[in-house]
C-alpha cells in the first residue's frame, strides 16, 4: 500500500467543527466526532469517488498501527480502518468502543 501523505485543515461534513492538520501524519478524519469522509482509494491520494461519509462503528487494535477506528461508509457500505490520532476526542473513543458488536 502506498502512502500519500495528504495533510489538510477541513471543516467536518458531519460536526461542521474546523479540523486543523494533524502535522506528523496525514489527517483523515475529525477529531472532534471522529468521522471522515471516504475520499481514498490509496492512503492519501483523494481519489475515491464515493465521498461518503465514513462513520465510526468500532474500535480495534493493529499489532503495527495500535488503536484504530473501524468506519462503514454511509454511502456504499465499505469498511475502512484508520489509526486514531494523538487529539482524537478520548469521550468519542469510548462511546464507540461501548456501542461495538
Amino acid at each position: 500500500m502506498n502512502f500519500k501523505k495528504n495533510d489538510e485543515s477541513f471543516v467536518c461534513a458531519s460536526c461542521g467543527k474546523n479540523v486543523e492538520k494533524l502535522k506528523y501524519s496525514s489527517r483523515d478524519h475529525c477529531n472532534h466526532c471522529l468521522h471522515g469522509l471516504h475520499v481514498d482509494i490509496m492512503p492519501g491520494d483523494r481519489e475515491n469517488p464515493c465521498r461518503g461519509i465514513l462513520k465510526p462503528v468500532e474500535i480495534a487494535t493493529d499489532a503495527k498501527k495500535g488503536i484504530i477506528i473501524v468506519y462503514k461508509c454511509t454511502r456504499c457500505g465499505q469498511i475502512v480502518r484508520n489509526k486514531i490520532a494523538e487529539d482524537d476526542n478520548y469521550n468519542e473513543i469510548l462511546k464507540v468502543s461501548a456501542h461495538k458488536g
